[in-house]
This record gives C-alpha cells, sequence and structure tokens, in this order.
C-alpha cells in the first residue's frame, strides 16, 4: 500500500461514521482510528412571554363560566410574566439532592445563569439555568414529575 492510498483512506473514514479500521497485508499492518470528541451536554431553558394562564383541562369549563361573565380573576399572572418551559423531556427535581435545599423558591430573584432546577434524562442529570432575570412568581411542577419538551415549569416576574 503506497502513501496516496494511505491518505485517501485516511479521507474516507473522516467523511464518514466509521471509528477504526485495521487493514493487515503480507508484511504490513495500518490501523486508522478517528478521533473520540468529548461530549458536553449544557442545556439552558429559553424564556417565552405567557400570553394566556395554563390551566389543566378539567378546570376548564369552571373557568369559562366566570370569563363569560366578566369576573375578574383574582390568581391571573400578571401580563409581563415570562415562562420558563422545559428544553427537553425527562423528569423535573426542585433540588440538587434529596438532603439539599431547592434551587430556587417562590419569591426568589434569578440571574440569568443561576441553576434553577435538574432534568433527568436518561440517567443524565442536566442543570437547567436560568436566562432572564427577575422574580420566580409561581413554580409550575412538582418536585420529581415527568416534564414534556416545553413544558412551562416557572413564571418569573421581570
Amino acid at each position: 500500500m503506497d502513501f496516496k492510498q494511505i491518505q485517501e483512506l485516511i479521507k474516507m473514514i473522516n467523511k464518514s461514521n466509521i471509528g477504526e479500521l485495521s487493514i493487515e497485508q503480507k508484511d504490513f499492518k495500518i490501523c486508522i482510528r478517528q478521533k473520540e470528541e468529548q461530549v458536553t451536554q449544557v442545556v439552558t431553558a429559553a424564556p417565552v412571554q405567557l400570553h394566556q394562564p395554563q390551566a389543566p383541562i378539567a378546570s376548564l369549563p369552571a373557568q369559562a363560566a366566570p370569563a363569560a361573565a366578566g369576573a375578574p380573576k383574582a390568581a391571573e399572572a400578571p401580563s409581563n410574566a415570562i415562562t420558563i418551559k422545559s428544553p427537553m423531556i425527562g423528569t423535573f427535581y426542585r433540588r440538587p439532592a434529596p438532603d439539599k435545599p431547592n434551587f430556587v423558591e417562590e419569591g426568589d430573584v434569578l440571574a440569568p445563569g443561576k441553576v434553577i432546577c435538574v432534568i433527568e434524562a436518561m440517567k443524565l442529570f442536566n442543570e437547567i439555568e436560568s436566562e432572564v432575570s427577575g422574580k420566580v412568581i409561581k413554580v409550575l411542577v412538582d418536585d420529581a414529575s415527568p416534564v414534556e419538551f416545553d413544558q412551562p415549569l416557572f413564571l418569573v416576574e421581570p
């Protein structure tokens, strides 16, 4: 095998998803391996403006009657509230360990980059960081509950 053939093999392996190639001929042996890239997973929650309050499906008929009558809702979130949503599917945890305090409580002030919860997905614990600053109005999910992608987790007043 000449140098040009070896170069072509290297190019082909770099373009493919082959991890390793070994070739043995009479008095010649070559082993070509791709570099293993270390994957670091960083997850941040994207802020989204809240346009209308989220309500469980079972309570929708009960809320429709007062809205039709024109009665004001006392528990309605402020119009400028920001909803922090789940960036992934997994299990939501409010604290880093069972014997540790919660990352955030209602009334706490957030700053961008502050860890607000952990979501476990496929045995990986992903720290979710706030991308907004403001005061936590409400925690919308119970500890150790399953969450879906884009599910509201926190209401924050900027």
